[in-house]
C-alpha cells in the first residue's frame, strides 16, 4: 500500500471542514493509498506569510507532503481567476521552494454554506467525530438563504465540541 500525505492550505480556519471531503476524494479515486490529511495552520506562527507564494512555500515547509490543495473561496472572483491566482502562486512558490503537485480548491459558493447540513463533517472539525448533542442543522433547501453561514458554522463547531465554556 503506497502512502499520500497531503496538505490543506485554506483562508481560515473553518475550512478545515474540507479535510473529510478530500481525503475520502482521495479514497475513492486512490483505493491503495493510505491517505494521511494536515491542514497547515499559518496562523500560529508569530510572522504569518502575506503573499499567496509564501505561504505555499511555509506550508511546504512545515508540512511537508506528496500533494497540496490550495484553497480559495470564490467570492466575487470568478472560478477561472481563483485558479489562475493559485496556480501564479504555486509558479512564484516553485522559484525558490521544491514544490508537489498543487490542486487549487476552488468552491463556488462559501464553503461553509455547503457545510452546514454535514454533520459528521462538522463533529470531525470540532474533533469530537462520536459526539451526539443535536446540532439543529438547517434543512438543505434552507442553507444558501442563511445571511452568514461561515458565523453558523463557527458556533455549531464550537457546539459540536461538547465541551462547556464560560461565557464572560
Amino acid at each position: 500500500m503506497t502512502d499520500l500525505q497531503y496538505t490543506l492550505l485554506s483562508d481560515g480556519s473553518t475550512d478545515r471542514v474540507l479535510m473529510p471531503i478530500l481525503t475520502w476524494l482521495l479514497h475513492q479515486h486512490l483505493p491503495n493509498c493510505a491517505v494521511q490529511a494536515r491542514w497547515a495552520d499559518l496562523g500560529r506562527l508569530r510572522r504569518p506569510p502575506k503573499r499567496a507564494h509564501e505561504k505555499i512555500q511555509t506550508a511546504v515547509d512545515l508540512y511537508p507532503c506528496n500533494m497540496i490543495f490550495v484553497h480559495r473561496d470564490a467570492e466575487t472572483a470568478s472560478l477561472q481567476d481563483r485558479q489562475n491566482e493559485v496556480g501564479d502562486a504555486v509558479r512564484l512558490a516553485c522559484e525558490t521552494t521544491a514544490i508537489p503537485p498543487a490542486i487549487a480548491v476552488v468552491p463556488v459558493r462559501m464553503v461553509e454554506a455547503w457545510l452546514l447540513f454535514d454533520a459528521p463533517a462538522i463533529r470531525a472539525a470540532a474533533g469530537n467525530p462520536n459526539g451526539s448533542v443535536n446540532l439543529g442543522l438547517p434543512r438543505p433547501a434552507d442553507v444558501e438563504s442563511i445571511p452568514d453561514p461561515k458565523t453558523m458554522l463557527s458556533g455549531l463547531i464550537l457546539e459540536a465540541t461538547e465541551l462547556d465554556f464560560i461565557q464572560a
